[in-house]
């Protein structure tokens, strides 16, 4: 069995460098040479997980099929490699201390006075070896969030500081992302921010095997060579990452051309042969010259931040990909929808999503998106909260059950035609504790959701608390809602669709976790192509 290698990914400068699509782009190339890669994050702040953070702090919650809430790398670990997550790919300094604390409450300190040396570093250190012993990859990269000289982030390089002492300068390398800016002033590129990024990070007793330079303009020979020079890595491991404008799965190919695959591989002692990227190249190809076009709104409270809906987003263009169509995202406030109308905000819309989501700012706005999808005859994907306020919304129109709400948001409503889990009645803690990671939905014969899956039974991730009341389920279906997929003991309703409408569909989970840019998920493929077809008038 081959010896684990070791590549960590680090940042300088700023935060929002791409790091992680960095890390998961020389995932795709190392995975395509035919190793077995494996990618985790590490994140410096205080909170156990990202769960309980705002999206407009930190982005969407990735969920993983084990339920792991974690930071949204993740997914784009999982969409540019083959490998399936856990909880052990996604640690926090949250987790760290309360492993530490908990351990010294157990007595395992025997004692002694407990430090961030070497018992902060210490867990860390074991979590890097535990993902290595238990999934056995032959290349385990590991990014490190925040920006290096960040305070919370020393006990992480500290760390690895140790770590590549422990497990010999043969087996482990370290990637720094870093920035050059343009300084429109000067005209001219600037080199001293990395110059002091990658000393910063040499004071703690790391130096860098490569750099990867993220720039909005080319970087030429002479800055590469004065990188090199002031921060003693070699010439051809200065790699610039220029940023891109058209699709970020381009990024293994742009690496790729910059050989950085090729230096790591050289760095670690890897032999191989060169990447396979005809599969990769083809699926770009349709992202970047599409035959088609399509306007599809997405109608959600968290708009003003992209990372809020990231998989959603990356999961719509794997779908125009599929349909050799561009999908042309509008972002769509929700608030919108209820001040300024429905048909004034969507009427150049070809199909129409509403996300998930907390809170019940926006709601109002979102049931009349659905009411004016469902009535015109465009498109419909709901998801999580998307679905409820679908039912919500059918309830009100179709079956004439006035004030028909969710309980999440109107607990005293005299129709809860969405209601809390039974199994959540007794939650009392926010973290960790909602209906979370894979479960499983039978679907019903002759459905839509059926003929796009092709499939009877499917597995998806979950992040909710409320559900389908399905007291309810006669009168909807009666009047044209039909559930047309439940879990397997038929207690929880998972798919609701309009069978006479061109695509009506709404899921209680989230299917953007599992759609991958060459191998879309069947409901996103089938919701844009309606769209598509709306467009063309077909």
């Amino acid at each position: 069995m081959r010896e684990t290698k070791y590549i960590f990914v680090t940042g300088g400068v700023v935060s929002s460098l791409g790091k992680g699509l960095a890390a998961a782009a020389l995932g795709t190339l190392l995975e395509r040479r035919g190793f077995k890669v494996l990618i985790q994050k590490f994140d410096p702040y205080l909170n156990v997980d990202p769960g309980t953070m705002s999206p407009f702090q930190h982005g969407e919650v990735y969920v993983l099929d084990d339920g792991s809430e974690t930071d949204l790398d993740l997914g784009h670990y999982e969409r540019f490699t083959s490998g399936r997550l856990s909880k052990l790919n996604n640690l926090t300094s949250g987790q760290t201390y309360e492993t530490v604390i908990q351990n010294e409450r157990d007595g395992k300190y025997l004692g002694a006075t407990v430090q961030v040396i070497p018992h902060v570093t210490d867990v860390i250190k074991d979590r890097i070896l535990e993902v290595s012993n238990e999934m056995k990859p032959d290349i385990l990269i590991t990014e490190i969030g925040g920006t290096t000289g960040d305070i919370e982030g020393l006990p992480f390089l500290e760390a690895l500081r140790q770590f590549k002492d422990e497990q010999g300068h043969e087996n482990v390398a370290f990637i720094h992302a870093t920035l050059i800016p343009f300084i429109k002033a000067a005209e001219e590129l600037k080199t001293k921010p990395t110059q002091q990024s990658v000393a910063k990070l040499r004071e703690i007793g790391i130096a860098p095997d490569v750099l990867v330079c993220r720039s909005e303009h080319p970087i030429d020979d002479d800055i590469r060579h004065k990188l090199s020079m002031f921060c003693n890595v070699a010439k051809e491991a200065v790699v610039p990452f220029i940023d891109l404008p058209a699709t970020i799965y381009e990024a293994p190919l742009k690496l790729y051309d910059a050989g950085l695959d090729r230096i790591v591989c050289q760095r670690l002692g890897l032999e191989s042969e060169k990447p396979d990227l005809v599969s990769w190249r083809n699926m770009v190809d349709r992202m970047v010259n599409p035959t088609h076009e399509v306007n599809v709104a997405v109608v959600g409270k968290y708009i003003e931040l992209a990372d809020a809906y990231k998989s959603i987003y990356e999961a719509l263009r794997h779908a125009g990909a599929a349909n050799d169509t561009k999908v042309k995202i509008i972002r769509v406030d929700s608030s919108d929808v209820e001040t300024k109308g429905a048909e004034t905000v969507l009427d150049q819309m070809d199909a129409i999503l509403i996300p998930g989501g907390f809170g019940e700012r926006g709601v109002e706005g979102k049931v009349l998106a659905a009411t004016y999808a469902r009535e015109n005859g465009i498109p419909f994907f709901g998801i999580c909260l998307g679905m409820q306020v679908a039912t919500i919304e059918f309830a009100r129109n179709v079956c004439d059950l006035e004030g028909a709400h969710s309980e999440e948001f109107k607990p005293e409503t005299p129709h809860p035609v969405i209601h809390l889990l039974e199994e959540q009645k007794t939650v009392t803690q926010k973290g960790g504790s909602m209906r979370l990671g894979l479960y499983e939905t039978k679907l019903e014969p002759g459905s839509l959701a059926r003929k796009l899956y092709d499939k009877d039974n499917v597995s998806e991730r979950h992040r909710h608390r409320y559900e389908f009341n399905q007291d309810y389920r006669e009168q909807f279906e009666a009047a044209g809602l039909k559930l047309s997929g439940v879990s397997p003991d038929g207690t929880l309703g998972e798919i609701v669709e309009i069978p006479d409408h061109p695509f009506f569909v709404a899921v209680q989970f989230h299917p953007e976790f599992l759609s991958r840019p060459t191998n879309a998920h069947p409901l996103f493929r089938g919701f844009v192509k309606a769209g598509l077809e709306r467009r063309l008038g077909e």
